[in-house]
């Protein structure tokens, strides 16, 4: 596991961009797992600007997002295809076809869930999967007490997710109670992880997940087994570890 540690959520951002874009200008048809929430936005510009500044190829890459929220139509705005698409895909040269974002409107979320899975396989395996992290640990919308070998699924979000959620919303209770996410044995079956953090708000989080031991309490934990796991932070999110790391703003 390599952290790096920045000096702001913007370097965290730049950092990020760049370790995607070497991931996809070393394998053209790299298949990249996304992630939405405020902490990829940046690095999302950043990828736009190298595809039309630099000329940064997107055409052979193919798609899997983390999550979506049940019940939300993919043209809701805050439904994480309407994120994807007006943050980053519909911005870049990026085959509609090769895009998969899960569907909240399935009929039958255990069939479609199966399904997904099935479609990961189908590409070898996913290369680089884009990670966030919650304020209580969570990755994906795999919530405290998940279990670290979960497989895509439907999740109920707890209280806290929903309510950090909320800003995005009008309301708490416009907020869905239930999305379908990957499972953190999908995530940790990708060959390469880079998870984000920035801000006060994540310190407790990050604290636990790089330096804590690994339990269900604390999904994000679990990433420390992995062989190829990056985190990039800013220094409000690294604010409360006790090791030392990578400062690479230095």
């Amino acid at each position: 596991m390599l952290v790096l540690i920045k000096e702001n959520s913007h370097q965290m951002s730049l950092e990020g961009a760049l370790q995607v874009a070497t991931q996809i200008k070393l394998k053209p048809d790299s298949v990249i797992g996304f992630a939405t929430g405020s902490t990829p936005l940046d690095m999302y510009k950043e990828l736009i600007r190298m595809h039309k500044d630099e000329g940064l190829d997107f055409s052979k890459i193919v798609s899997f997002n983390l999550d979506e929220y049940v019940g939300l139509h993919p043209t809701h705005p805050e439904s994480y295809h309407y994120f994807m698409w007006e943050n980053l895909f519909k911005h870049i040269n990026i085959n509609p076809t090769n895009v998969h974002i899960p569907m909240g409107m399935a009929d039958n979320i255990s069939e479609f869930c199966n399904w997904y899975e099935q479609k990961i396989n189908s590409y070898g395996g996913i290369d680089l999967q884009i990670l966030g992290i919650g304020a209580n640990g969570h990755i994906a919308f795999n919530e405290p007490g998940s279990s670290l070998g979960s497989r895509t699924r439907i999740k109920t979000l707890g209280q806290k997710t929903r309510l950090d959620n909320s800003r995005f919303f009008n309301e708490i209770d416009e907020v869905p109670q239930y999305a379908i996410t990957m499972g953190v044995g999908t995530i940790m079956e990708a060959k390469k992880l880079l998870l984000l953090a920035s801000g006060l708000n994540k310190a407790d989080a990050i604290k636990a997940t790089v330096e804590g031991p690994i339990m269900a309490k604390y999904p994000a934990t679990i990433v420390q087994y992995h062989r190829y796991a990056t985190i990039i932070i800013d220094k409000e999110a690294a604010s409360q570890l006790e090791g030392e790391y990578i400062d690479s703003s230095l």
